[in-house]
């Protein structure tokens, strides 16, 4: 029995000495608690490594996935009128003079 590198005649004398210090009654106790320790620290190792393969997983899944390519067209931008648009112009037809520009007209 090769426990965390500690052979038997390890393991027998330092049973030995927690009896002499400890007692008999308070042994199994203190084994116990030590289990419950050991047996906590093992589930939260295992939940702990479970949350670290559903995400690696997740990343995994992400990455391999394809991307998907597309163009986007610019939306043509409101151009603002050239300081030529906005300058009216004066003509004249016949006997009356008319402004004109090239923006729209309301009616």
């Amino acid at each position: 029995m090769n426990f965390f590198n500690i052979g038997l005649p390890e393991m027998a004398l330092i049973l030995v000495l927690a009896l002499l210090i400890f007692g008999p009654k308070k042994l199994p106790e203190i084994g116990r608690s030590l289990g419950k320790a050991i047996r906590g620290f093992q589930e939260a190792s295992k939940e702990f490594e479970t949350e670290f393969k559903k995400e690696a997983d997740r990343l995994e899944k992400t990455v391999n996935q394809p991307m998907k390519a597309t163009l986007e067209t610019p939306e043509p931008k409101a151009l603002a009128p050239t300081a030529a648009e906005t300058t009216t112009e004066t003509e004249s037809v016949g006997d009356a003079s008319v402004e004109s520009s090239d923006r729209p007209q309301e009616s």
